[in-house]
C-alpha cells in the first residue's frame, strides 16, 4: 500500500464521524512559494502536505483528483495529481520545472482569481470544490473581495496557517460580514510536520459540513 492509501483509512474515519461520506466535492490545494518556504519545499514538507490533501480529494472527488496551484507574486496552475502519479510530484512538476515563478514575495488575490476563473468559469460543475489554501504567513488583505465575491458560490476556502509568522488577515475569515454564508475557515499549526493525520483532517474537515448545510439551504447547492 502507497502512502497515500494508509492516509485515505484515517480520512474515511473523520468522514464518517462528520457524516461527509455520501458528498461529492472537487479538492483543490494552493501552495504558498514564497521565499520563507524555501526550506519547507526542500526538506520534503510540502510534498507530504500534497500528499495528505490528496488522501481526501481520493475520497471526495469522483475522478480522485487533486487540482493544483503554487504562488508567490506570480502564480501557475500546475497538472492535477492522482494516487498515480503522486511520487515526488513536487520535485518534478514545482522545483525542478524553471518555467515556475518561486520563492519572490506573496500576492494571494491573483491566484484566488484564478481558482474562481477555473471552478466557476471554465468548469462549471454541480459539485462543490473544497479549496485548501496553505500559506505561510503575511496574507494580503486584498483576499478579502475574493471570499466576500465567492460567497454565493458552491466553493469552499479552507487556509491553513503553517510557521509561526502574521496571520492577522487570515484570522480575521470568521468574523467577516457581508457575505450570503460563512465560505472560509483558518486554522493554523507551527509545525505541520508534527501533527498526526488524524489531528489534521479532524480540522480540516471541521468547518465544511456546516458551509455544506448553509450552501443548501441558500441554493447555492442543489
Amino acid at each position: 500500500m502507497n502512502t497515500v492509501s494508509l492516509m485515505k483509512n484515517k480520512v474515511r474515519v473523520v468522514l464518517e464521524k462528520k457524516e461527509l461520506t455520501k458528498v461529492v466535492a472537487r479538492v483543490g490545494v494552493v501552495l504558498d512559494i514564497s521565499g520563507s518556504m524555501r526550506k519547507l519545499y526542500r526538506e520534503g514538507t510540502v510534498q507530504k502536505v500534497v500528499e495528505r490533501i490528496l488522501a481526501v480529494a481520493s475520497l471526495f472527488d469522483d475522478d480522485g483528483t487533486l487540482d493544483v496551484w503554487v504562488y508567490d507574486n506570480e502564480f501557475s496552475r500546475l497538472p492535477s495529481v492522482t494516487e498515480k502519479d503522486f511520487a515526488d510530484y513536487v520535485n518534478q512538476k514545482i522545483l525542478n520545472d524553471d518555467s515556475i515563478h518561486k520563492f519572490g514575495r506573496n500576492d494571494e488575490p491573483q491566484v484566488m482569481k484564478d481558482v474562481l476563473q477555473k471552478y466557476l468559469k471554465e468548469e462549471p460543475s454541480s459539485s462543490p470544490a473544497f479549496l485548501v489554501f496553505i500559506n505561510d504567513g503575511g496574507c494580503k488583505p486584498g483576499i478579502k473581495k475574493y471570499i466576500m465575491s465567492s460567497s454565493d458560490k458552491p466553493i469552499f476556502w479552507q487556509f491553513i496557517g503553517i510557521g509561526n509568522s502574521n496571520f492577522d488577515v487570515l484570522k480575521k475569515l470568521d468574523t467577516m460580514e457581508g457575505r450570503v454564508v460563512d465560505n472560509a475557515n483558518f486554522f493554523h499549526f507551527d509545525d505541520i510536520e508534527t501533527v498526526s493525520d488524524e489531528q489534521l483532517y479532524d480540522q480540516l474537515l471541521n468547518e465544511f459540513p456546516n458551509w455544506l448545510k448553509e450552501a443548501k439551504a441558500k441554493h447555492i447547492l442543489r
